[in-house]
């Protein structure tokens, strides 16, 4: 069992320490996708590293909601 353990810990402690080589090394970090929740309507900004289409198409979907809400 502590073995299962120690395994586990030593890969989990390997992955971490090659992202964070790869941030070093001037990798950009990880970050999500764009909307995120907002995609299945749990919220959401669009900020970040989102392309012109793609903040135009969550620009409408807000419009669409915002719309919806008056009514």
């Amino acid at each position: 069992m502590m073995s299962t353990f120690i395994i586990a810990f030593v890969f989990i402690s390997i992955a971490v320490i090659g992202m964070a080589i790869g941030v070093l090394a001037g990798r950009p970090a990880i970050k999500g996708s764009c909307g995120g929740l907002n995609q299945i309507g749990l919220g959401g900004d669009c900020g970040g590293g989102c392309s012109s289409e793609d903040k135009e198409v969550c620009e409408a979907k807000k419009a669409m909601q915002t719309e919806g809400k008056q009514d």
